[in-house]
């Protein structure tokens, strides 16, 4: 019994997605069905948390987004949902706490000063030869 649940558990489960820690600015290009038709869309924000691991099936991130006027968004996904079409990385910066939960009280503005994003190696390498 527990070979064939874990041979539908690897079936299910996506290979291709890039490793999503909190603190994130991500962009999660998903499906939306109207009417008969599916169309792809994005959602585009900060992960502030990532629970039970990326290696399970049941693992979920939670993305947030400000809005206009400063009006917070937040979506929940499973990570090996069928619905998920790609996740692009845009940034990785340095956060020090494994839930950025703390971000919901924040501006955009002060969001921004906040993730402070770690220099790139073409950057530190320019500064190293100098």
């Amino acid at each position: 019994m527990d070979s064939k649940i874990l041979e539908i558990h690897k079936s299910l489960a996506k290979t291709e997605l890039p490793e999503i820690k909190s603190g994130m600015k991500v962009k999660v290009w998903y499906k939306i069905k109207e009417n008969e038709k599916w169309r792809t869309t994005f959602f585009e924000g900060i992960v502030i948390s990532v629970k039970h691991g990326q290696k399970t099936l049941n693992s979920t991130f939670t993305v947030r987004k400000i809005a206009v006027d400063n009006i917070g968004v937040e979506m929940t996904w499973p990570l090996h949902s069928p619905i998920i079409d790609k996740i692009q990385v845009l940034q990785k910066p340095k956060v020090r706490r494994a839930k950025v939960y703390y971000l919901r009280e924040r501006s955009r503005k002060q969001v921004r000063a906040k993730l402070k994003t770690t220099p790139k190696k073409k950057e530190v390498e320019a500064v190293e030869e100098q």
